[in-house]
């Protein structure tokens, strides 16, 4: 077998990639046979001139690739799902010959990433230009070393260059703008359970007031706004000491579908979402779960908390072999009666609703998030677990693969009031 593959390499290497070098290489081996034959001059003058040929078309092919000067700018190596990607790529000719064609590509493995043009340089000219590629899918990707490529007239001999060096880029999650999550609120004792006035928006609303300027209009109060005639805005409450935990399930066995149809994709951008909204709400978020590697991160509030989220998820991948259930029983010494957990799983092995059983006999709150498998492409069901879920008393939403989730989840107030998802 490691025979065959080497004649299929060297077949592929004669025939395809070097097949003009093999046929002038071909015709110099007639030409000389033939003039030594019967010394026919018109053959021995075509070996001649092969002869000079092919060391004269290496020797262009290396020189069109020397006395470069390129520069690569990548202004960003972060940025969200859906935004574009920009390189500014320039490549100077040096020397005072002209470079015919110059293959320049800048190769990557983001999705969807094309950064590759044909140049012409004349003696000490410059071009420059900008490549935009939409990043498509979370993750981190290696984008560079530049290559330029190039070689004779005749295509026989081909020369590359590497220019600079690789860099990584990292892709975040999409996060969906919720308007209104609920969560239960955690038990906070004494003065912790006292709240106070908020300016900015928080999952708390204790009242409407009328609209000043200034007031931004998405806490504008429609329904308040219709029946009185007078424009007014939301108040809200700060809950300044309980946490929320975002728990990602990873399990790679419970997982469903693949790529943006899968669970991981959505439950990835649900974990973001949430985590967005608990943020905004000036509330403390922590985030955990168990994928092909640990991640953890405690609770804190603000940006920069954030962005650490979104670095997790954006290399997140469910290739976990500890299931949501054993991860809780792992880690629930973490999470206490000052403490919301949110689990976001497709899981429908009801163990894990136990292990939220559990915590929730020491006091903390619970929510969850509860993937359908079946509309993902698996074969089980969630309705089983939904109902485990709603006998333990446990807030859930059921999500499916069509379902828009600033809808699903943005249906919080009726979720809980009782009222299904």
């Amino acid at each position: 077998m490691r025979a065959i593959r080497l004649v299929r390499r060297l077949l592929r290497y004669v025939l395809v990639e070097r097949r003009a070098l093999t046929v002038v290489a071909a015709l110099l081996a007639g030409s000389l046979v033939i003039a030594f034959a019967n010394g026919f001059w018109l053959m021995s003058r075509l070996a001649n001139v092969l002869l000079v040929a092919i060391p004269a078309a290496y020797v262009w092919a290396w020189f069109n690739v020397r006395w470069l000067e390129v520069s690569v700018e990548r202004p960003l190596d972060r940025l969200q799902e859906g935004n574009d990607f920009e390189e500014r790529i320039s490549v100077t000719n040096r020397s005072w010959l002209s470079k015919l064609w110059l293959e320049v590509e800048d190769p990557s493995d983001l999705p969807g990433h094309s950064a590759r043009r044909v140049i012409s340089l004349g003696p000490r000219q410059r071009r420059s230009w900008r490549a935009i590629s939409r990043a498509t899918r979370r993750g981190r990707y290696a984008v560079g070393p530049l290559r330029i490529t190039s070689g004779d007239l005749f295509g026989m001999f081909r020369r590359s260059r590497r220019f600079g060096e690789a860099q990584h880029v990292l892709v975040y999650p999409r996060a969906v703008e919720l308007t209104n999550f609920a969560a239960p609120p955690a038990l906070l004792p004494g003065e912790g359970r006292l709240r106070r006035p908020a300016h900015y928006i928080t999952p708390n609303a204790s009242g409407v007031r009328e609209y000043e300027p200034g007031d931004s209009f998405n806490r504008i109060h429609w329904r308040t706004t219709a029946r009185t005639g007078d424009l007014m805005v939301k108040l809200f409450e700060l809950d300044p000491a309980s946490d929320v935990w975002v728990v990602l399930d990873l399990y790679g066995p419970a997982q469903a579908g693949t790529g943006d149809d899968g669970t991981e994709e959505h439950a990835v951008r649900i974990a973001a979402s949430i985590a967005r909204y608990f943020l905004l709400a000036n509330r403390s978020v922590g985030f955990l779960a168990q994928g092909s590697a640990f991640h953890i991160e405690e609770p804190e509030r603000g940006l920069p908390q954030y962005t650490r989220i979104l670095e997790a998820l954006a290399l997140a991948q469910a290739r976990g072999d500890v299931p949501l259930s054993g991860l809780l029983g792992r880690e629930g010494r973490r999470f206490g009666r000052h403490t919301t957990l949110i689990a976001i799983t497709p899981s429908t092995d009801e163990s894990w609703v136990v292990s939220l059983q559990l915590l929730g006999g020491r006091g903390v709150k619970r929510a969850a998030v509860l993937l359908e498998p079946r509309t993902f492409g698996g074969d089980g069901s969630a309705l089983l677990v939904y109902s485990a879920l709603a006998a333990a008393g446990v807030l859930t939403y059921l999500v499916k693969r069509s379902d828009d989730l600033s809808v699903t989840l943005g249906s919080g107030a009726a979720v809980a009031a009782g009222g299904r998802p």
